[in-house]
C-alpha cells in the first residue's frame, strides 16, 4: 500500500469537508444540539446509499457496532470541547494527538507497520497541529479555567478518535466497500447522541426541537460534509496504511484555522503560521515516504 497523489488529493479534500462541519458546530448557538442534529440527519442520507450499495459484509458488523458505541463518547467530548474553547484551540489538539496514537497502535492491533519516513511525517504533522492549537492567539481570549476544561475534553477526544480510527480501519477492510461501511455507520451514528441530548433536557425539549427546526437545512450540509469526509478517509485506508491516512487527514486543522479566522473572528498569530509550515513539511515527508 502506497500513498499516491490521488489518495493525497482525496484525503486533503476530505480534510476540508471535516473542518467545514466542525466550523458549523462551533458557529451555532447550541453545540450539543448542533452536533446531534448534524449526525442524526445522516440517517436520511445513508439509507438511500445503502439501497444503492447493499449492506456491508457481515465480517464488518462487529467493528461497526463497536465504532457506534465509541462515537457516542466522541460526540459528548466534542460538544464539551467546543463549549469551553475556540475552534482554533480545541480542534487542533484533539485532531493532532490522535494520529500519533493511531501510529502506535497500528502494528499491535492491525499488524501494519510504517516506515521511518512515515513515522517522521506523522510526528511532524502532529507537532504542527498541536503548535496551531496551543498558539497564544488561540488562548488569548480564554481564561485559565475554561482553557483547562477545553483541553481536557480535547485530549480525551484524541484518545477516542484513535480508538475508533483503528477499529474502522479494520472494519472497512473487512467490509470490502468503503461507501457501504460508512453508510452503515451513519444510519445509526447520531441517533443515540440525539436521544441523550434530548433526555438531558427534560424541561427544554420543546425549545430544543424549535432550535433544530431552524437549523436543519444548514445542518444537512454539515451532515453531507461529515459523511463525505469520513467516507473518503475510510476508502483511503483500504489503499494506504491507516496511520498515514489518519495523519494526513489532520491537515484539516489548516482549513479549520482559516475558517476560524475568516468567519468566526478568531485571531491568527505567528505561532499558527509556524504550525502551518510544519504541517506542510509533514505532508511532504509522508508523500515521499
Amino acid at each position: 500500500m502506497t500513498l499516491g497523489a490521488s489518495i493525497v488529493g482525496a484525503v486533503l479534500f476530505g480534510a476540508l469537508l471535516h473542518a467545514g462541519w466542525n466550523a458549523l458546530i462551533k458557529s451555532g448557538g447550541d453545540k450539543s444540539l448542533d452536533t446531534a442534529l448534524i449526525h442524526s440527519l445522516g440517517f436520511f442520507i445513508s439509507v438511500p446509499l445503502l439501497y444503492h450499495t447493499g449492506l456491508p459484509a457481515p465480517a464488518a458488523w462487529p467493528y461497526m457496532a463497536a465504532s457506534l458505541v465509541i462515537h457516542l463518547g466522541y460526540y459528548i467530548a466534542l460538544a464539551g470541547a467546543y463549549k469551553h474553547g475556540d475552534l482554533g484551540l480545541t480542534y487542533p489538539v484533539m485532531r493532532g494527538c490522535a494520529p500519533l496514537l493511531v501510529a502506535m497502535g497500528s502494528l499491535p492491533f492491525i499488524g501494519e507497520g510504517i516506515s521511518a519516513a512515515g513515522w517522521a511525517g506523522v510526528v511532524v504533522i502532529c507537532a504542527g497541529v498541536v503548535t496551531l492549537g496551543l498558539s497564544r492567539s488561540a488562548l488569548r481570549d480564554s481564561d485559565e479555567r475554561q482553557r483547562r476544561k477545553a483541553l481536557g475534553f480535547a485530549l480525551a477526544n484524541a484518545a477516542i478518535i484513535a480508538v475508533y480510527t483503528v477499529i474502522d480501519g479494520i472494519g472497512v477492510r473487512a467490509s470490502g466497500d468503503a461507501l457501504a461501511y460508512v453508510a452503515g455507520l451513519f444510519v445509526f451514528d447520531g441517533l443515540p447522541y440525539l436521544l441523550l441530548v434530548l433526555w438531558r433536557r427534560p424541561g427544554r425539549r420543546r425549545a430544543a426541537l424549535a432550535y433544530m427546526a431552524g437549523r436543519w437545512k444548514i445542518a444537512l450540509v454539515g451532515t453531507a460534509a461529515s459523511l463525505g469526509s469520513y467516507g473518503i478517509a475510510l476508502w483511503a485506508m483500504t489503499q494506504a496504511p491507516v496511520a498515514v491516512v489518519a495523519a494526513l487527514r489532520e491537515t484539516s486543522v489548516l482549513f479549520a484555522a482559516v475558517i476560524g479566522t475568516l468567519f468566526l473572528r478568531e485571531p491568527f498569530g505567528w505561532q499558527r503560521a509556524v504550525g502551518t509550515v510544519v504541517i506542510v513539511a509533514g505532508v511532504m515527508t509522508l508523500r515521499l515516504a
